[in-house]
C-alpha cells in the first residue's frame, strides 16, 4: 500500500514538474525586441491592443473625473438661495 502510494506521488510530481517545464518559454528577447524598436508608437501602447484600449479608458476616466470635479466646485461655490 505505501509502495504504491510513493510510486503515485513520485509520478504524478514527474508528470507536473515535466508538464509545466515544456510549456513556459523564454520570450524575454521577442518582448524586448518589440518594445525597443523605433517605430514611433508610445512605449506605453507598443503592448498591442489591450494597452491601447486601456489606455483610453484611463483617459476617459481621467476626463470624466476632472469634470465632475470642476462641476462640484462649481456648484459648492454657489450660494443656496434661502426661500
Amino acid at each position: 500500500m505505501w509502495r504504491n502510494l510513493l510510486s503515485l506521488r513520485q509520478i504524478s510530481q514527474r508528470t507536473i514538474s515535466t508538464a509545466s517545464r515544456r510549456q513556459i518559454e523564454n520570450r524575454i528577447a521577442e518582448k524586448q525586441k518589440l518594445f525597443q524598436e523605433d517605430n514611433g508608437i508610445p512605449v506605453h501602447l507598443k503592448g498591442g491592443v489591450m494597452d491601447v484600449l486601456l489606455y483610453r479608458a484611463t483617459m476617459a476616466i481621467s476626463v470624466f473625473g476632472t469634470a465632475y470635479v470642476v462641476y462640484e466646485l462649481l456648484v459648492a461655490s454657489m450660494p443656496k438661495k434661502q426661500k
